[in-house]
């Protein structure tokens, strides 16, 4: 059983319209990894072209933010959610 990516509405056209994509894999990077691989345009979006995951994209694997659970070398399980949240800002 896969791992499902929820993707958000401004990147949606990216990733083939889709709000959500069963991807699998054995860790967040992984996953991201395979995710970029099946839909390219959105690996501009999710990375630098360093390759490190970019600052204002937030990652969150069942609700937790990877950031504290060990980022990308976090392990995943079949039926794990993973949620790309870009960051907002702006406005008064």
């Amino acid at each position: 059983m896969p791992v499902t990516v929820h993707i958000p509405t401004p990147l949606r056209p990216f990733a083939g319209k889709q709000d959500q994509v069963s991807v699998e894999g054995a860790s967040v990077g992984e996953v991201l990894a395979r995710l970029t691989a099946g839909h390219p345009a959105l690996r501009p979006h999710l990375y630098t072209p360093e390759g490190r995951l970019r600052s204002f994209v937030n990652i969150y694997l069942n609700d937790e933010d990877i950031r504290y659970i060990g980022r990308e070398a976090a392990p995943v399980k079949p039926g794990d959610t993973l949620s790309i949240v870009p960051a907002v800002a702006g406005g008064r």
